[in-house]
């Protein structure tokens, strides 16, 4: 308790609570506590600071700037790089695991049989999500409740968006089928954008290569007969 209460002092509370909602983005069974996570970064470069100043010969002009670049670093690499990769991993599970929840709501199950049978029948990080979600359905939530915490835990917002839906179809009894039917379609035209964005980069990349590597493979070429007469 005074641990909490002395790391309440340090941090300020929208520094917690900004990684409290970071820590949820890594998923239901994925995030630590985010005032554990704050105590670990200082102690840590605490730790770079004084190994900087004991190991090199300009610790004391060094070690300040290569601490406070460790301390934002360390958020950006450990928390927001996991959370990208998280949504893009999630979005590429989004399309099968919504056609198949949607093929379930066609044999006229109800969302909450529906899920049940998709999370039973497709494994994914997102199938975890929902069927942590069912779990807490069974302990007393609303289903309504549960999607609403697994928006707080999915880092797309286009799988939001899709929640969202479901939601809204789970509250007012709104016909889905075809709603969901149109959010696979945007899926698959997104995925499609994806693939040619990525293709389209592929030139570039093959450039930038070819600059650094044949570049100075030809000054090379080009110097060393130079360099080998001014050595003989």
């Amino acid at each position: 308790m005074k641990k909490q209460e002395l790391s309440r002092k340090i941090y300020n509370d929208k520094t917690i609570k900004k990684t409290q909602r970071k820590m949820k983005l890594l998923g239901f069974n994925k995030g630590m506590d985010p005032i554990r996570f704050l105590n670990l970064r200082l102690f840590t470069t605490f730790i770079v600071f004084f190994v900087v100043l004991y190991i090199t010969s300009f610790g004391y002009i060094l070690a300040p700037i290569v601490s406070i670049l460790y301390y934002f670093l360390c958020g950006k690499i450990l928390l927001d790089n996991k959370i990208k990769k998280r949504s893009e991993i999630l979005e590429d599970e989004a399309m099968h695991f919504f056609e198949v929840l949607t093929l379930s709501l066609e044999t006229g199950r109800n969302l909450e049989e529906a899920f049940l049978v998709t999370i039973n029948s497709v494994s994914s990080s997102l199938s975890l999500e929902f069927k942590e979600a069912l779990r807490e359905v069974k302990y007393g939530k609303s289903l309504t409740e549960a999607l609403i915490g697994v928006q707080e835990r999915i880092p797309s917002e286009t799988i939001n968006n899709i929640i969202l839906t479901l939601t809204q179809a789970d509250l007012f009894g709104n016909g889905i089928i075809d709603t969901m039917y149109n959010q696979i379609d945007y899926l698959r035209e997104k995925r499609k954008l994806e693939v040619k964005a990525a293709i389209s980069k592929v030139p570039i990349k093959i450039s930038i290569i070819s600059v650094l590597f044949f570049v100075p493979l030809i000054l090379l070429l080009i110097l060393a007969p130079v360099i080998l007469n001014y050595i003989n």
